[in-house]
């Protein structure tokens, strides 16, 4: 089957299409600045070679004509005709308590993931947009919707519920809910296999580190707890999220900033994080490392409580699993950067864990980089969202 993935922001699209028979992208692509001017970036995986077309999109519905346009172009598309495309699967980002499992797209799911919409404001209407389009461009092909947060459903009370007054989650659902769900799974079954772990038996905790990070505490193979909670604004210092506060800091800097609520919460969503620690640096830590080498003692600082609050999350799901077998790292930042890994794993010796240095310095591949009289393994695995969303939409359509 050719499965074509579709993540669609408020103002972009990012795509491949997947041949589920060798689960490899036959060609990847992003539609960016929809509703300004628009720009596809393709390329197909045979030649490697980026095709960048400049095109108005002024809206999601011509970005995923102009996706289909390319896809089946003569010199560089990658299909004849659209009816070779098998199933559509869209990355959906929440799914509230209706939708613990990935599902086939009806009129039903869409009525439903719009009545959890306000969990995720800016994120599901524009995933909607996105499936709406593919039904209208390529009628009759069947859509799957695979939430971030499904994964996670199988956190018991004890874990997702806020100490807040019951009748708050009873009325309004306010939970801790868990995001990057599709990563955590595939990186976590992917450790299992490549460590050798008995699924049924193991213990992991997986660090998706990037702009936007997250930890789950993962207990034969589901979910027992994650850092992210009712928004992915919770959990780990992030890019430019703040990550957990005191919420009474909330109140304060409305009051001495005479800010609205809705200023602050833009404060706390995109001028925070390591972005906000470095006083500006970057949010993205290639340029915080830069600026660390050359004596920036605030972007030093900034990736230091990064590393920080992470070694304590994966401390504190240590306790809730009662001990650990394994460690991965995952996403932008967990494969590629090596002084975070070396940084968060120092804290570890007590747990007998020893990180072979040479190994640590891999960037962007599956490697298990402690040594091997380690008490725990500490792996780096890629992960693939977009192949965890085909598997789900071959596994449901197939």
């Amino acid at each position: 089957m050719k499965i074509l993935v579709i993540n669609c922001g408020s103002s972009s699209l990012k795509y491949q299409l997947i041949d589920s028979t060798t689960e490899e992208p036959l060609a990847v692509g992003l539609c960016e600045r929809i509703g300004i001017d628009g720009r596809l970036n393709h390329t197909p995986s045979s030649t490697g070679k980026k095709e960048v077309i400049e095109k108005a999109m002024p809206d999601h519905k011509v970005a995923i004509g102009m996706v289909v346009e390319a896809l089946t172009n003569p010199e560089y598309g990658v299909i004849k005709e659209l009816k070779e495309i098998d199933a559509i699967g869209h990355r959906l980002v929440h799914g509230g308590e209706k939708f613990t499992e990935s599902v086939v797209i009806d009129d039903e799911v869409i009525k439903g993931v719009e009545e959890v919409s306000p969990l995720a404001p800016l994120h599901n209407p524009a995933n909607l947009i996105g499936v709406r389009a593919c039904q209208e461009m390529l009628p009759g092909v069947p859509n799957v919707g695979v939430f971030d947060t499904a994964f996670h459903q199988t956190m018991e009370p004890v874990a997702y519920m806020y100490g807040l007054p019951y009748e708050y989650y009873e009325k309004y659902k306010v939970r801790r809910y868990g995001f990057h769900g599709t990563s955590h799974s595939f990186v976590s079954a992917r450790a299992i296999e490549a460590l050798g772990l008995d699924p049924d038996n193991s213990k992991l905790i997986v660090c998706h580190l990037g702009n936007g990070s997250s930890v789950s505490a993962i207990k034969n193979g589901k979910v027992i707890d994650t850092s992210m909670g009712m928004t992915p604004m919770e959990g780990l210092v992030m890019g430019t999220r703040c990550g957990d506060i005191d919420p009474t800091i909330v109140e304060y800097l409305a009051h001495s900033l005479n800010k609205s609520l809705e200023e602050v919460m833009t404060i706390l969503n995109k001028e925070s994080g390591v972005y906000g620690l470095s006083g500006g640096v970057s949010s993205d830590f290639r340029d915080l490392d830069a600026a660390s080498n050359e004596g920036n003692e605030k972007a030093k600082l900034a990736v230091e409580v990064f590393s920080y609050r992470t070694a304590k999350y994966i401390g504190a799901y240590v306790a809730a699993l009662d001990g650990v077998d394994a460690i991965a790292f995952t996403a932008g930042l967990g494969e590629n950067n090596t002084v975070v890994r070396g940084q968060i794993m120092s804290r570890f010796s007590y747990l007998g864990i020893k990180i072979d240095e040479e190994k640590n310095k891999i960037r962007g591949e599956e490697t298990v980089i402690s040594t091997p009289d380690s008490k725990v393994k500490v792996i780096v695995i890629p992960t693939n969202e977009e192949l965890a969303i085909a598997r789900e939409t071959v596994r449901l359509v197939g």
